[in-house]
């Protein structure tokens, strides 16, 4: 079992900056470690991606070039620095972990998860 634990969400001016942190505890991490994020009425949507054997990285279009997923092995812990920000980028982030070596985008697909953290961008 893998309980994961967000932290580092706020209120932040557009053009700012947040780095948001996952910990993990029961066990090691799973295969794949992701961040999602779901503004009000709308759907989980994938953000970032990590595998953690070799810190393999993938990201949604909307955030790549703004935001970076890293990891910290001896911490156990998932960061998500989150530059230039939006005020679209406001949402609760999930942190998910998932046992499979292959990368999935699909919330479904993600067997543990953080209890998320908020986001506000404003304009």
């Amino acid at each position: 079992q893998v309980q994961l634990a967000e932290s580092g969400g706020g209120l932040v001016q557009a053009g700012g900056s947040l780095r948001l942190s996952c910990a993990a505890s029961g066990r090691t991490f799973s295969r794949y470690v992701s961040w999602f994020r779901q503004a009000p009425g709308k759907e989980r949507a994938f953000v970032a991606a990590i595998r953690w054997i070799d810190s393999s990285t993938n990201y949604a279009d909307s955030v790549k070039g703004r935001f970076t997923i890293s990891r910290d092995n001896a911490k156990n812990t998932v960061y998500l620095q989150m530059d230039s920000l939006k005020p679209e980028d406001t949402a609760v982030y999930y942190c998910a972990a998932r046992l499979s070596p292959t990368i999935s985008t699909m919330p479904d697909e993600y067997a543990y998860w953080g209890q998320g953290t908020q986001v506000t961008v404003s304009s």
